[in-house]
């Protein structure tokens, strides 16, 4: 098949939805298939819309929709979706759900958030992750934690900061930023908070590579978000066997699991502060955390993802 698929995310971007659109096209390609990506459709024919992002891409599927209401038309429902606009914007994320022949999510609770009418339309089909080559030694001076999400409110991107202030002088614990501001208010609030927290280092936006790096000298991420789809940097610290500390939303449940023992009360600063010096402090913690995400890898494997969309379209078509 022509397939057309839309991502909010341009060429040049580091975002989420981006490196999503890139693995996906890579797969259906390897199955078969011509695809084509774009941040809009530009009604070229198409036999296929994948569509990243209900509302944001509501007015590509809409038109597809019009102009091939028998054409296949698969809509991926991000985070803010499913936990904002689907109840902030009701009439375009719903009229997109609605359309779609198919539904994909990114985590095993997501089903919970749409319409129950819909939920025989919603397969899941988790992000895979490429593992690292090596784990390096952390450092012996510091106690690193990395975080590696873009400085926006959905991410509550600077609550490992809050909750490393004022830690006693013996911690050897720091918190390492990895991400794009999404305006200039938040790389502000981000240059202040390093002046007064000595704890907290902000990197800015740097390739995936260097992240990696990061992955593979850190003790554990902090993934503090008020809400996510089905984080990517799960499954990439997954099977980089580095331990997660996360919030407890129903997106990241729904890919720990509800026995990890890594959650913490969303927007609780006190109740991380707690968890990243047991950490730091009782040597069996990060250990534990890491038995028990150890039989999530197969979920996040390239082959796993493959055959999710090789299954999906042959079940569609």
């Amino acid at each position: 098949m022509k397939i057309f698929m839309v991502t909010p995310a341009g060429k040049r971007s580091l975002a989420g939805n981006r490196a999503t659109a890139v693995r996906w096209e890579r797969i259906l390609r390897q199955l078969g298939h011509r695809v084509e990506v774009d941040v809009t459709w530009d009604r070229r024919p198409a036999d296929m819309m994948v569509a990243l992002h209900a509302w944001r891409s509501a007015d590509s599927i809409a038109d597809f929709y019009q102009q091939y209401p028998d054409r296949l038309l698969v809509v991926a429902l991000t985070g803010t979706d499913l936990y904002r606009f689907i109840h902030s914007h009701p009439q375009p994320t719903l009229h997109s759900i609605q359309v779609a022949d198919h539904l994909v999510a990114l985590h095993d609770l997501a089903h919970l958030a749409i319409p129950e009418e819909y939920r025989d339309k919603l397969s899941v089909i988790k992000q895979s992750a490429i593992p690292l080559p090596r784990r390096l030694p952390p450092r012996k001076t510091t106690f690193d934690f990395c975080v590696a999400g873009h400085l926006r409110d959905e991410k509550d991107p600077l609550r490992s900061a809050y909750a490393v202030r004022d830690l006693p002088d013996t911690s050897r614990i720091r918190v390492l930023h990895y991400g794009k501001a999404h305006n200039e208010e938040w790389a502000k609030m981000a240059t202040e908070e390093m002046k007064i927290n000595p704890r907290y280092h902000w990197f800015g936006e740097l390739p995936h590579w260097q992240v990696r790096q990061a992955f593979a000298r850190s003790r554990a991420m902090v993934l503090s978000s008020r809400m996510e789809g089905g984080a990517n940097v799960i499954s990439e610290a997954v099977v980089a066997d580095l331990p997660v500390l996360a919030s407890d939303i129903v997106g990241s449940i729904g890919l720990l699991g509800q026995d990890y023992s890594g959650y913490y009360p969303v927007e609780d600063t006190d109740a991380l502060r707690k968890l990243m010096l047991q950490a730091e402090s009782e040597p069996e913690f990060l250990p534990t955390l890491l038995k028990q995400a150890e039989p999530l890898k197969k979920d996040f494997t390239d082959a796993a993802e493959y055959t999710a969309w090789k299954s999906l379209l042959e079940n569609m078509l």
